[in-house]
């Protein structure tokens, strides 16, 4: 009874870890899919819609910082790299909002999903992880099913249709100094100091692309109420989304919730149908269906591996 009492908090822990991870992944889309409609049919500069939703990231931290330690909680030991994961980020975000602007959004979404096979590579590479076989064959999957999903955009839209790929590396090479941070310094610490990195960048972005005069990168007051509305919206649910993931990996072991990250694609065709009358051929949801296989054949060999290397040695 002691043991099946004792075994039942953790058990509820877990749960409520993968519920809220299952939320979050269903709720993803749909800031990309008001960054769409602010990009198609306002017209608003990509860099403007990444430079509110880094703002708004930054300044929602603040009261959990004062909660949980104050300012101390800032103090960092390599500030360079946390606002660099920062820029990083302000660059992945701008080319994944002008890939929204041009192409579907489930598309969009499950290119971008070829990044925790970009991180493989970068992690042996630049962590000197030891390659598996088995993780080889899954990134060839996964790159298989992009490249299904990337060529009748390209058809299309041409080199265009590559964003969302360029976006993927941008923050897989994110995630991977984010795993070397995480480390020695504090989740709240580093979501500041992405904001805060990703803010300055896009600030310098705008202020270029203004003089410039180029469209994109031209900092613009919107005039409509409803671009305030959207811009507002997007942004909430955005910071909201992070939080929740961060939450959700507090409580449940990262190896178990990696897969519930895939229902975001699920999520964005239907958000694609709904609101943009969009549904993926049969050739682009096969390579989503790759994509999602071999993204989750990956996360499943991450997990054996480490439950291998952390297994006692007779």
């Amino acid at each position: 009874m002691n043991f099946v009492t004792a075994k039942r908090p953790e058990s509820t822990t877990v749960r409520h870890g993968v519920a809220l991870m299952t939320a979050a992944a269903l709720l993803t889309p749909i800031p990309d899919a008001l960054a769409k409609i602010l990009g198609e049919n306002y017209g608003v500069p990509v860099a403007v819609i990444a430079l509110a939703r880094f703002i708004f990231q930054m300044f929602s931290v603040l009261p959990l910082l004062l909660a949980f330690g104050g300012w101390t909680v800032l103090r960092v030991q390599n500030l360079g790299l946390h606002l660099l994961r920062g820029v990083l980020l302000a660059a992945a975000s701008i080319f994944f909002f002008a890939a929204l602007k041009a192409m579907p959004l489930a598309d969009a979404i499950a290119i971008f999903f070829i990044q925790p096979m970009t991180v493989t590579i970068l992690a042996v590479v630049f962590l000197q992880e030891a390659p598996d076989l088995r993780r080889i064959a899954a990134v060839l999957a996964g790159f298989g099913g992009a490249l299904m999903v990337i060529r009748p955009n390209f058809v299309m839209l041409g080199p265009v249709a590559t964003l969302p790929l360029i976006c993927a590396i941008l923050f897989a090479i994110y995630l991977v100094l984010g795993r070397h941070l995480s480390k020695v310094d504090s989740t709240l610490a580093m979501h500041f100091y992405t904001g805060l990195g990703g803010t300055v960048s896009l600030g310098a972005i705008l202020a270029i692309g203004s003089l410039a005069n180029i469209m994109d990168f031209h900092l613009i007051k919107p005039v409509d109420s409803s671009v305030w509305t959207l811009l507002v919206v997007m942004s909430l649910f955005a910071s909201l989304i992070h939080l929740m993931y961060i939450q959700a990996y507090r409580l449940a072991p990262a190896g178990l919730l990696a897969p519930f990250s895939y229902i975001e694609i699920v999520s964005a065709i239907g958000l694609g149908l709904l609101l943009f009358a969009e549904f993926p051929d049969p050739l682009k949801g096969l390579g989503m269906a790759i994509i999602i296989g071999s993204g989750l054949s990956l996360r499943w060999t991450d997990r054996s591996i480490t439950q291998q290397n952390s297994a006692p040695i007779a």
